[in-house]
């Protein structure tokens, strides 16, 4: 009997990348939410909304689901945070 194992990850080379800076404050920004599409999100991502609008005074919220939940974002959503303050990705398993 023999064994394959198979390897999830998506690049074989993660492309580098530099972390943005920390914000000070989140009050006026623009908080995009990217979700996986799956249920769990939705109501995380709600309450979580309420919570910036509430205490952090944040000017918007904005929503956008990738089209496979296992893939990474499509690249017009990635084009699109360009414009955002702030992203949170979340998963709803």
């Amino acid at each position: 009997m023999s064994l394959t194992v198979l390897d999830p990850t998506h690049e074989t080379i993660a492309a580098g990348f530099e972390l943005a800076p920390r914000l000070a404050s989140l009050e006026g920004k623009v908080v995009g939410f990217i979700s996986n599409g799956k249920e769990g999100t939705k109501g995380f991502f709600g309450h979580l909304e309420r919570a910036l609008r509430e205490e952090q005074s944040v000017a918007d919220v904005v929503y956008r689901v990738k089209s496979s939940y296992s893939a990474p974002a499509d690249p017009h959503i990635m084009e699109e945070a360009r414009t955002w303050d702030a992203v949170i990705s979340g998963i709803g398993d």
